[in-house]
């Protein structure tokens, strides 16, 4: 058994896309669209072949706002390779105006990471 895929709901579906795209060189399918559901997405293949599916109903809102915690899934980890990896990227995405709450650091467990807040405020975290 594995994981298909993971899926997001989003207000922002190019701009989600285009964050995958540009960060984490994802890979996006065409743009579906269900007129009958007034829905749209997107898949997004990574070099790994793990994928994750941006979706988009007007009526489906963002319960979740920077700083507070909710029910459901908590973060996507992306493995890098390095600590040199991780502390480019952070600074990458830093630079281009995306939020670092936390890192790069070292766990109480001996994880290396550093989180980074997607264009929702979905919770990434950089890892060797």
């Amino acid at each position: 058994m594995k994981i298909h895929h993971i899926a997001l709901w989003t207000q922002q579906l190019e701009k989600m896309k285009c964050f995958y795209i540009d960060f984490f060189s994802a890979k996006a399918s065409a743009l579906y669209v269900n007129p009958k559901k007034n829905f749209s997405s997107y898949f997004l293949t990574f070099a790994s072949g793990a994928r994750l599916e941006l979706m988009h109903r007007p009526e489906v809102v963002n319960a979740s706002q920077e700083g507070t915690l909710s029910s459901g899934y908590a973060h996507i980890a992306i493995s890098l390779g390095s600590k040199e990896a991780v502390d480019a990227k952070t600074q990458e995405l830093v630079l281009a105006g995306y939020t670092n709450p936390e890192g790069p650091r070292t766990t109480g467990d001996g994880f290396y990471e550093s989180i980074i807040l997607d264009p929702d405020a979905n919770i990434i975290e950089l890892t060797i």
